[in-house]
């Protein structure tokens, strides 16, 4: 059976255990039939690892053959042995598929600081080239796995010019989650025929508009990588630039993104409840991208999601330290459809009501209304709960 990232056309792939994680996949491959056009996008982390590094380069001429991507370790903070061991997961690859090394995207996850196993990494890598199959997507999906609990995997069908474009996703992500350009790992495919500057277009606009949207630490990933390959095997007229068709195809990989980026947030390290933080009425997008981001981020909102309690006053606490220029006295503020603070001010409301919100919407909506323009934006976001706290206190042991 088909999973997501191999249901368009021309692609397979495989997940074999290599023994960085012993006892589990740990290492997947998806590969096109052929050389086709692919976009990239990377963390902003200037502490990136190498496999990012690397990948940049190999993005830069809009085409690639296949993806590489083990868990387990992230190949970060490993200097130039790092840097040659990334070089040398495309190098067998490329062997394998009778491409060029610069065709390969190679990706890591996992623990910082430690080389990568590459004997075990060798094997493993001639293991998946050997099991490349249409029907070997769910073993990918599930081989890029670390703290994650379940495979996060989306796709979608859309019509162009009268022929059927599938799009496919798989992704993980569970900790070390609050992404600045891409996220996680998230490999996308499509049988589209598109070039490869509307499909960087496309991507950038998907990731914009969910993954980049998600937090659930505050951190950002040495190895976020984001990547999207095109068959082109779907027979559509090629798409060249704006217009409908492109149009079409961008709000289907939209909506693939966003059903991943809500995998991820659900899936985060010891998450309980997940919400919507939306601002409206700001001056700009930006300021509005900037004030919900903090707010997503805050550790005191956080915990009290956790808990259940109304406490908006920390919500306007985090407006208030946003760095934007906030006229507080025309905040109002809603803990799903209770209106909680008007003018910077608490209102009349139940309380029971402002709790029950808290614990019963799914997600959990925080509006925040700042009355001084006409932009918006919205995060999605998680609680922080214990098991957060005892996942991480002891990640490498």
């Amino acid at each position: 059976m088909l999973s997501a990232i191999t249901s368009p056309r021309g692609f397979r792939a495989a997940g074999v255990e290599c023994g960085i994680k012993p006892g589990r996949a740990d290492l997947a491959l998806i590969a096109a039939d052929r050389a086709c056009p692919a976009a990239g996008l990377f963390t902003t982390n200037l502490a990136s690892a190498a496999p990012v590094v690397l990948s940049r380069r190999h993005l830069a001429s809009g085409r690639a053959r296949a993806v590489v991507a083990n868990a387990g370790c992230a190949n970060a903070a490993t200097g130039s042995r790092g840097m040659e061991d990334a070089r040398r997961m495309a190098e067998l690859v490329s062997a394998g598929l009778h491409c060029p090394p610069a065709e390969v995207v190679v990706a890591s996850t996992g623990v910082i600081g430690v080389p990568l196993p590459m004997e075990r990494v060798s094997a493993g890598i001639g293991a998946a080239l050997a099991a490349l199959a249409p029907e070997g997507g769910a073993d990918a999906a599930r081989a890029i796995l670390t703290t994650d609990t379940r495979p996060k995997e989306a796709g979608a069908e859309v019509g162009l010019g009268g022929r059927t474009v599938r799009i496919g996703a798989m992704a993980k992500g569970a900790g070390m989650i609050a992404p600045r350009m891409a996220t996680m790992l998230a490999f996308l495919t499509t049988d589209a025929a598109i070039e490869p500057g509307p499909l960087r277009r496309a991507l950038t606009d998907a990731v914009g508009e969910s993954l980049n949207r998600v937090t659930v630490d505050g951190d950002t990933s040495t190895n976020d990588t984001a990547v999207i390959l095109a068959s082109g095997a779907a027979g559509n007229d090629p798409i060249r630039g704006p217009g409908p068709e492109y149009d079409a195809f961008r709000d289907a990989l939209c909506g693939v993104a966003r059903a991943i980026a809500h995998m991820i947030v659900r899936d985060g390290e010891g998450v309980t409840r997940v919400a919507e933080v939306r601002v409206e009425g700001a001056r700009d997008t930006e300021e509005a991208d900037r004030i919900a981001r903090t707010v997503a981020e805050s550790l005191l909102v956080k915990t009290a999601l956790h808990g259940g309690d109304p406490n908006w006053g920390r919500i306007l606490a985090a407006v208030g330290r946003s760095g934007v220029p906030v006229d507080e006295s025309r905040v109002d503020i809603f803990l799903g459809d209770v209106w909680v603070a008007e003018g910077g001010s608490a209102r009349d409301y139940p309380e029971e009501d402002a709790r029950h919100a808290l614990i019963a919407e799914d997600p959990v909506r925080f509006r925040i209304r700042l009355n001084a323009g006409p932009a918006s934006s919205w995060m999605l976001t998680s609680d922080i709960s214990k098991a957060y706290v005892e996942i991480n206190a002891s990640y490498r042991s």
